[in-house]
C-alpha cells in the first residue's frame, strides 16, 4: 500500500468532490509546508511516511488537490538544535529539485547573526523560519516575537531581501498589543524583509484577527499564509482588513493530513483530532476528515463571502507566492 492510499478514505474522497473539486485553480503554489526526514523529525501517528521529500510531498499533497500542478516554499520541520543543521540541509537539497519551489531556513535565538546568513546564501535558501520553542522565556507559548525573532537576524534579512515566516503565540495572538507593536515596527523599520504571518496571523480565534489586524494595515511588506486554519472568518478578516494581494494559501502539511480541525471557542480555540471523544455525539457517528480539506473548504467560504473573482482565487492559490518568492 502507498502512502497516499494509507492516509486517504471515503470520506475524504466525497467530501473533496462535493466541496473542494471546482473552486481550486488548476496551479498551486503552497506557500508554507514541510518536508522531513526521520534523521531529524518522526512524525508521531505511524501511518505518515519516515521520509518526505519532494517526490513523497507532491504523491501526498495530491490527495487535497488532485492533478494540480504544484511548487511550495519548503519549511524544515522545528525541533531540537542538535537536528536543525541536518533539517537544513535536507531542505536545501530537496528545494533544489524545483526550480520553482523555495526553502527556508530554521534557526535558534542564539544563532549568531552573520552564521545565519552565510548558512542561507551556502544553501541557497530563500528566508527564514523562526519557532516559539527556541525562545528562553517560559512558557514559550506566551514569548514576545523579539524573543524568538530577534532584531539583528531580521536586519540581516533586510539586507539580503529574505522572507521570514512567523508563526506568532501569545494566547491573544495578533490582538496582543506586545505582538502587533512589534511587528508594525519591524515592517517598518526594515522594508526590504518581507514578514509572513502564519495560519491567517495564528487567527484560530478569528475574534483576534478581527481586533488586532486593523492595527497592521498600510505594511507592504507584511503578508499572510492561511496554513491549515479552518476558521473563514479569520480569512476573511485578512481579506477585508488588508486585501487578497497579501494572502495565499498553504497546505501545512503534514497537519494536513491529520483528521480533523481547528475551532474557536471563547476567547481561545482548541484542536478536535480523530482521537478526540466528541465524533459520536447524540444520533450520529461522524467521520472526520483531513485538516487540509476543512481549511480549503474554510478558504472556499471566504472566497464566497467577500466575493472574489476567478482571477483573485489564482492569485491566492499561486500568483501571490510566485511574486514574493520571485519565481
Amino acid at each position: 500500500m502507498s502512502s497516499t492510499e494509507s492516509l486517504i478514505r471515503d470520506v475524504d474522497r466525497d467530501f473533496y468532490d462535493r466541496e473542494i473539486s471546482t473552486f481550486i485553480p488548476d496551479r498551486i503554489y503552497d506557500a508554507h509546508t514541510h518536508l522531513y526526514h526521520a534523521d531529524h523529525f518522526a512524525p508521531a501517528a505511524s501511518q505518515f511516511p519516515r521520509v518526505v521529500g519532494l517526490s513523497e510531498y507532491r504523491e501526498l499533497i495530491d490527495v487535497l488537490h488532485p492533478g494540480r500542478d504544484v511548487s511550495a516554499l519548503f519549511i524544515p520541520m522545528p525541533g531540537a538544535k542538535e537536528h536543525s543543521e541536518s533539517a537544513n540541509e535536507w531542505i536545501a537539497s530537496q528545494q533544489a529539485q524545483d526550480e520553482r519551489s523555495r526553502g527556508l531556513f530554521y534557526f535558534h535565538a542564539t544563532d549568531d547573526p552573520e552564521w545565519i546568513r552565510s548558512e542561507v546564501k551556502r544553501l541557497k535558501l530563500h528566508g527564514l523560519k523562526c519557532y516559539h520553542i527556541t525562545s528562553a522565556h517560559r512558557p514559550t507559548w506566551e514569548s514576545c516575537i523579539e524573543d524568538y525573532l530577534p532584531e539583528p537576524v531580521v536586519k540581516i534579512a533586510n539586507e539580503e531581501g529574505w522572507v521570514i515566516t512567523l508563526h506568532m503565540v501569545k494566547s491573544r495572538a495578533v490582538a496582543d498589543r506586545e505582538n502587533y507593536e512589534a511587528i508594525r515596527n519591524l515592517c517598518q523599520r526594515y522594508p526590504e524583509m518581507k514578514l509572513i504571518l502564519a495560519h491567517s496571523a495564528r487567527g484560530f480565534q478569528p475574534a483576534h484577527n478581527l481586533e488586532g489586524l486593523p492595527e497592521l494595515q498600510g505594511l507592504p511588506n507584511l503578508f499572510f499564509d492561511s496554513s491549515a486554519n479552518c476558521e473563514a472568518l479569520a480569512h476573511i478578516a485578512v481579506l477585508k482588513i488588508l486585501g487578497h494581494e497579501q494572502f495565499m494559501y498553504g497546505s501545512d502539511f503534514h497537519v494536513s493530513h491529520m483528521r480533523g480541525r481547528s475551532l474557536a471557542v471563547a476567547d481561545t480555540f482548541l484542536w478536535l483530532y480523530e482521537e478526540s471523544p466528541v465524533w459520536n455525539e447524540k444520533h450520529q457517528s461522524i467521520e472526520p476528515v483531513l485538516i487540509g480539506l476543512e481549511h480549503l473548504r474554510s478558504l472556499k467560504w471566504a472566497a464566497w463571502s467577500v466575493g472574489l473573482s476567478d482571477s483573485q482565487i489564482e492569485d491566492i492559490f499561486y500568483r501571490n507566492a510566485e511574486r514574493l518568492f520571485e519565481v
